[in-house]
């Protein structure tokens, strides 16, 4: 049908763009995020762009819905202020019917949906977890790179030269800065650094040659100075590089509903079965918040009707929140689902029902 095509094509065009609006100003808010992390030498710079692609499907969940519900506002306000829906309903295709017309589009969006929310975004968490995991234990001589200073916790280092394979470094200088009050600050002056493995050890382990150890207390001219042959050094992890983790958010479904006699996993599981219905209610809140006359312009209605279906997304994770501290339970989900569909409705019924409404006033004198 002519009239479905050119609607289709308006609504997908409209939301790809408000979508990958959406998109790069989140996304342009984390990277700002992880680059502060890879400037301070917590976070190798080259993994940057695969931790945003695999945060993207859990930010898309969120994207997607209102790039959806946004582009819907837009076209149908345009078909009102362009005469386009009175030409419409004078050849007798009613704007519940354009709706109607709109549903095959919207089931695509649907599926779309159930696919980020149950297998997508929880394997993107995942696969952001094992990266930033192994990223976490970076620090210290992990992150040293030749006649750079690296910064990570307390520790500086500097090293003139490093071997391809990492373990060995010449022309060292390591400056720790203490970590309580009245203890000294550690400076290190060292030719020579050699990378020691041992099993079972989480912290940086290196042995330095020909060197001398100075501890520094800070605003006073007091120090002490030792020379050295061989020093073995330990670092421990920063304990302060931490990263977003999602545990039951990552989880498969199937093993969510394993577990579903959990208040945590239940709350997820309700999320995942009932926030891709939010597509459904974008449909018909769009449609009835959407008339305005040629004169209001297509944008008179589109900031309050944002904010009614924002009002339905953040219900819904206030919803989650409350069900994993079990004081809801998963049936919280649909009634609300069924609130605002009720009330989309009733606002498009509100041209036969206003009119009764005003009869129904003056009979009664008000």
């Amino acid at each position: 049908m002519i009239i479905r095509r050119y609607l289709v094509k308006q609504v997908v065009s409209t939301s790809v763009v408000v979508i990958g609006l959406l998109t790069l100003i989140m996304m342009g808010g984390r990277l700002i995020k992880y680059f502060g992390i890879a400037a301070q030498g917590r976070l190798d710079a080259s993994i940057l762009f695969s931790i945003l692609a695999y945060r993207l499907p859990e930010f898309l969940t969120l994207i997607l819905p209102l790039g959806f519900f946004i582009a819907l506002m837009l076209v149908f306000g345009r078909l009102y202020v362009d005469h386009e829906m009175a030409v419409l309903n004078g050849s007798g295709v009613s704007r519940n019917r354009l709706a109607r017309l709109l549903v095959p589009m919207t089931i695509i969006y649907l599926i779309v949906q159930v696919g980020l929310m149950v297998w997508i975004g929880p394997w993107g968490i995942r696969e952001f977890e094992k990266l930033t995991n192994s990223q976490a234990v970076r620090t210290g001589f992990d992150l040293v790179r030749p006649k750079e200073f690296i910064s990570s916790g307390p520790y500086t280092i500097y090293a003139g030269s490093l071997s391809e394979d990492r373990k060995n470094l010449k022309d060292i200088f390591f400056y720790q800065k203490a970590e309580r009050d009245g203890k000294p600050d550690v400076m290190i002056l060292a030719k020579e650094a050699t990378r020691v493995e041992m099993v079972n050890e989480t912290a940086n382990v290196v042995d330095l040659l020909q060197g001398r150890r100075y501890e520094i207390y800070p605003n006073s001219p007091q120090y002490t100075q030792a020379e050295f042959q061989s020093y073995r050094l330990r670092l421990e992890n920063d304990k302060e590089v931490k990263f977003e983790t999602g545990d039951v958010e990552a989880l498969a479904m199937s093993k969510l509903w394993q577990q579903r006699d959990d208040a945590v996993i239940r709350s997820e599981l309700g999320w995942r079965i009932f926030g891709p219905w939010v597509i459904v209610i974008a449909l018909m809140l769009a449609v009835s918040l959407s008339e305005v006359s040629p004169r209001q312009g297509r944008y008179y209605r589109l900031i309050p009707a944002i904010f009614i279906y924002a009002s339905l997304i953040v219900l819904l994770i206030a919803i989650k929140t409350r069900i994993s501290k079990d004081q809801l339970d998963i049936w919280a989900y649909p009634v609300v689902l069924l609130m605002y569909a009720t009330a989309a409705a009733l606002f498009a019924r509100k041209q036969k029902l206003a009119p009764k409404i005003k009869q129904s006033m003056q009979r009664v004198g008000l």
